[in-house]
């Protein structure tokens, strides 16, 4: 008497728990209804939840398409959250959905016409697939089943609307790219005759030198009062010049620049104590 007393809760929560798990919304009374508006004429086919119409029914340029059914949870009719009817096209897998409009009873109803269909679906050669959806929350199990298919009838007098296809994302042509040539330098010609022209300029330079009081006998003393100095500065001048060189020849900006940095650097710090070195001959009269 005991067991019997232990035990009767439990199996009234395990046939509770069994009878929850077991149920599964499903719909009743349903019925697929085509309009033709031209002719005034109506088709009505009954349909069933586990096999779909064996024919599709057609659906003009002026026809509507009116489902009705009582949406049923474990049997007993309800309203669900989610209540749909799913227009499928089978080559590209798109899919247009339709609400039910469904009452607490769980009768639901839904008119669809042609011209409510994406351009996608409209312009299909092939029957849509038709599927009734639904679902809510708790444990009861959804429901997504074919119910029939639709073949699109276009009119003949009007032009089948028109789609271009979106572009999307993927492996593109190989494009081959056409750079523009590196500059070059000019004909060499050219630069024979401008150099010769910059060389003809030397001895002018000397003479205006000599005729404005150089003095090459100071020489001698200027080497031997700041050696380092004159030379580092006329070896950096000389540099300058040759680093202009490589770069017309074969450096480019970003070779030349570091280089031309350094150089100036030794020209700046030479040159200001080789130029003292004069300024103090110059000073005591010796210039």
């Amino acid at each position: 008497m005991r067991f019997s007393q232990s035990i009767a809760p439990a199996l009234v929560l395990l046939a509770a728990g069994a009878a929850q798990a077991a149920s599964a919304w499903g719909f009743e009374d349903a019925s697929v209804q085509i309009a033709a508006k031209k002719s005034g004429e109506s088709i009505k086919e009954k349909l069933n939840s586990k096999s779909p119409l064996a024919k599709p029914v057609s659906l003009g340029s002026t026809d509507s398409l009116k489902v009705i059914l009582t949406a049923k949870d474990n049997g007993q009719g309800k309203r669900p959250h989610q209540a749909f009817l799913v227009l499928q096209e089978p080559e590209s897998g798109l899919e247009a959905p339709f609400p039910l409009t469904v009452k607490e009873s769980g009768k639901a109803a839904v008119q669809i016409a042609q011209k409510d269909l994406p351009v996608q679906l409209r312009i299909a050669t092939k029957p849509l697939k038709a599927s009734v959806v639904l679902a809510s929350f708790g444990s009861a199990q959804g429901l997504n089943t074919p119910v029939f298919e639709i073949k699109i009838e276009q009119d003949a007098a009007v032009p089948p609307p028109t789609y271009e296809q979106p572009l999307r994302y993927g492996k593109k042509p190989e494009i081959s790219h056409i750079f523009r040539a590196d500059p070059k330098s000019p004909p060499k010609v050219v630069s024979l005759v401008f150099g010769l022209a910059v060389l003809a300029t030397l001895p002018a330079l000397l003479i205006s030198w000599v005729a404005l009081g150089g003095n090459i006998n100071h020489l001698p003393k200027a080497l031997g009062a700041a050696p380092v100095s004159h030379a580092a500065f006329f070896g950096s001048i000389v540099a300058v010049e040759f680093v202009f060189f490589m770069y017309y020849t074969s450096w480019n900006l970003f070779q030349v620049l570091p280089v031309m940095g350094a150089v100036g650097v030794v020209t700046v710090l030479s040159g200001t104590k080789a130029l003292g070195e004069v300024q103090r001959r110059r000073l005591a009269g010796e210039r």
